[in-house]
């Protein structure tokens, strides 16, 4: 018995270790369980330290003020569309990167990936010009005051002209995870965070030479670290392995590529517009209802909710690489086994994340903000919204089986109508006509959420993902 025991521990640490060193795996072939872990692993990792950038300048900002904090949650509100962007793109980059992996093709696989990134450039250099010019009003538009824009126009506009970057940051990291090279992904975003982590105190307070620069500190920290990561991302993809290796021969446009790509891209990214836009109009809602104090403490329960669901996020990603390498294999049940393993995981996950956000809400906070007000609206958001995170956690992997299937047009019909039919409508009645101000629209999003899952699982049962030609 107990050398079974060592045996099966021994097993779990090799496994661990296989999945962190970013050996190269067959994802077509072997065990679901194990295929799914070394994905997820780094995935998890990857989407972790992604989160911690929000978390890591809500921390020391939130020391500034509640006009600072709600510079940060707003503005992070709006950067959501440049997200959604780059999540589209990444998900047409991995989706096509994935198939033409499964079907052993590297040339395919590589020149996917380089037409993926000249589309990509094309698209963000509008929205960061855009962000540049129309940071001041992009706060007036989100309903902050006018202590809080003269205050906050700076930070806005550094982390919306830095759009590009943002853009390459999640592309590549597609890329990656559609090779099935999570770990290089993981590893990009590491060494970002560390440099984010380092430079925000810095930057914020001053060090020796360095002066105190406060709210901007935060935005030229965080830019300074994705750009130490994109660097590192583009040095592995010259350097290349042997699925992967984008050279100079590939960034020659290809029409047909590049309108595959735009064909998945663009419903993709509709999809997270979609989903961004109404988290818009909640923030600009509960900023409305409750002003400063609400709006800073939405923001706050908000990044620390996202710091757990990120993770998440990574695993219902591995879903994705292997729905996607697995169709490209012509094996679409083993595709359809790695999803519900995967929703499995993951609805394990989210469950145990669940209970300690409702026993414990009143501690986390206190590491985030000192003023009773905000703390108060903080822990009623992080216990209200965490009440759904099992479905959360459902949805997610099964948005990303039809993701990684090529068929982001299904993802992004059940968004309009869940987020645009139900959550906006839910959250105003509820802060409005009902009378519960802000706690109107923290219950507006568990209950959407759920209502999203439950359709999600029923057109996933139907099957018809299987058949998407890419």
């Amino acid at each position: 018995m107990t050398k079974m025991f060592y045996r099966r521990q021994s097993a779990v640490w090799t496994l661990i270790k296989d999945a962190v060193s970013g050996k190269e795996y067959d994802y077509t072939t072997g065990s679901i369980r194990k295929a799914i872990i070394l994905l997820a692993i780094p995935m998890m990792l990857e989407m972790s330290m992604e989160s911690v950038f929000a978390v890591v300048d809500i921390f020391f900002v939130s020391h500034l003020g509640k006009h600072a904090t709600s510079t940060v949650g707003l503005t992070e509100s709006v950067v959501t569309i440049v997200y959604s962007l780059a999540i589209g793109m990444s998900m047409a980059a991995s989706a096509m990167v994935a198939r033409r992996v499964g079907e052993k093709n590297k040339e395919g696989a590589s020149e996917a990936a380089a037409q993926a990134l000249i589309l990509s450039a094309t698209i963000t250099f509008c929205v960061s010009l855009s962000g540049i010019v129309f940071a001041g009003d992009i706060l007036r538009w989100m309903g902050a005051e006018s202590e809080t824009i003269k205050e906050g126009v700076g930070y806005t506009r550094i982390i919306m002209g830095s759009s590009f970057i943002i853009m390459l940051l999640f592309l590549i990291n597609g890329i990656f995870r559609g090779a099935g090279n999570a770990m290089m992904a993981m590893k990009s975003l590491w060494l970002a965070n560390i440099c984010n982590i380092i430079l925000c105190p810095v930057l914020i307070k001053g060090f020796g030479p360095v002066p105190a620069l406060g709210l901007n500190g935060a935005a030229i920290a965080t830019t300074i670290g994705r750009s130490i990561g994109v660097a590192y991302q583009c040095y592995h993809l010259a350097k290349g392995n042997s699925m992967l290796q984008i050279n100079r021969q590939y960034f020659k446009p290809v029409w047909t590529v590049l309108r595959s790509i735009a064909g998945i891209a663009w419903p993709g990214t509709l999809q997270f517009l979609i989903g961004s836009g109404s988290w818009i109009v909640l923030a600009s809602i509960v900023a409305r209802t409750g002003h400063s104090e609400a709006s800073a403490g939405y923001q706050v329960a908000l990044r620390i909710v996202m710091f757990f669901i990120l993770p998440a996020w990574g695993m219902s990603n591995a879903a994705a690489t292997l729905v996607g390498q697995n169709l490209g294999a012509q094996m679409p049940e083993r595709a359809r086994q790695s999803v519900i393993t995967t929703v499995k995981y993951n609805a394990i996950f989210m469950g145990v994340v669940s209970v300690i956000f409702l026993l414990l809400a009143d501690y986390i906070i206190l590491f985030f903000s000192n003023e009773p007000a905000v703390q108060r609206y903080a822990i009623a958001a992080m216990r209200i919204i965490s009440s759904g995170y099992i479905f959360y956690g459902i949805g997610m992997v099964l948005s990303s089986a039809f993701n990684g299937a090529g068929d982001t047009r299904t993802p992004t019909w059940i968004n309009l109508f869940g987020f645009w039919m139900l959550q906006v409508p839910l959250a105003w009645l509820l802060s409005h006509p009902a009378g519960w101000g802000a706690y109107g629209v923290f219950w507006a999003i568990p209950l959407a959420e759920t209502a999203i899952t439950i359709v999600y699982y029923v057109i996933f049962k139907k099957g018809r993902w299987q058949f998407v030609k890419i």
